[in-house]
Formats: structure tokens, sequence, C-alpha cells
């Protein structure tokens, strides 16, 4: 028996198909999820294809995307692609301990990252084995720090050697009297105060 042939407990979720009005809300999950103003929207729609793509070859996540999504809906009073960022942010942390959003968190962290296009708005060359490695090509590459303060000492090159016990504590000061105070933390001789 194949994952397919399992039927959904309510038969309407059965009959549900991944439709482009589910890509275009999956979309907007990630872009809210994920957001970053450089990236155009091609990334995030192959994401959610990818998403629907998975959801397809499974009765259980197709299941609970179509219950996630009509989630989002239900919550966001009617749509979700309709809500401000904020809003939907807020939607989204209603959800964020579901199957449905562990599912596409997953999913889109395994994939819209791994997209050549998200690579190249953040900056990522790629990897670096087949062009010979970083070490001449970007290692040093710190454009986006500012030019960092160097100054020269002039005081005097003065050796002082490390004299053992120079630093040491007095032995007075490793001597001390029984604690008779029964709750945590310094007492008061510990905190510098003198007990009369």
């Amino acid at each position: 028996m194949t994952d397919q042939a399992l039927p959904a407990k309510y038969h309407q979720l059965n009959a549900t198909q991944m439709t482009e009005d589910a890509k275009r809300v999956l979309v907007r999950v990630i872009r809210v999820a994920f957001p970053h103003r450089a990236i155009p929207d091609g990334p995030y729609e192959r994401t959610a294809q990818k998403i629907l793509d998975e959801a397809a070859e499974s009765t259980w996540w197709r299941v609970a995307l179509t219950q996630g999504l009509n989630d989002l809906n239900v919550l966001s009073g009617g749509d979700f692609t309709a809500l401000g960022d904020a809003e939907a942010l807020t939607v989204l942390r209603q959800v964020e301990a579901s199957t449905f959003f562990g599912f596409v968190r997953r999913t889109t962290v395994l994939n819209f990252y791994d997209d050549a296009e998200v690579q190249a708005c953040l900056g990522y060359e790629g990897p670096s084995f087949d062009k010979g490695g970083y070490v001449d090509r970007g290692f040093d590459d710190l454009d986006w720090l500012p030019e960092p303060r160097i100054e020269e000492y002039d005081g005097p090159e003065k050796f002082v050697p490390y004299t053992p016990g120079r630093y040491a504590v007095p032995t007075q000061a490793m001597h001390r009297e029984p604690d008779t105070v029964t709750q945590p933390g310094p007492t008061e001789t510990e905190a510098g105060e003198v007990r009369t």
C-alpha cells in the first residue's frame, strides 16, 4: 500500500489539490518568515513550488500543508496574503509549533538558501575548492567592515619578566573562619564589611 492510498480523516482534504492560491500563500509565508528585501520573488516562488512538490508526494504532508494554509486564513480573518508584514508575522508566531510550519521551515531552510540567486544576493560566492580556495580569492575581503585603527606603540621596550608570587594573595587572606551562615552567597566579611 503506498502513501498515496492512505485517506485523510476528512474527505474534503483528500480532494484538495495544491493550487496557485496555495502557492501564493506559501510565497507570502516564506517571505514573512525569511525576509530579505534584496531578494526578488523568483527564489521565494521556487521554494514554494518545492514545498508543494514535496507535499504532493505524501498524503500526510499534503494534508498538513492544506490544513496549515487553511488555519492561516482563519487566523488572519480571511486572507493571509492581505495582511501587512507585522500582522502576518503575528499569525505565523501562532502556528510556529505546528507540523505545518515545521515542514515549511525545514524545506525552506534546505532549499531557499541553496538557490544560486539567493546566494548571489547575499554575497556568497559559492564553494571555493574548484577555484583554488579563498587564500588568494577573497580571504581578507572585508569591504563591509570599517578600516581598523592601527597605532604604533612609542613607549620603552622594557621586558618585564614574570615573577612567581609577585601578585599572589597574602597567606592571611587565604585563612578564613568557618562560615556559619546558612544562606547561599557571600558573608558580610567576604563582602568587605566588618562584624562587631
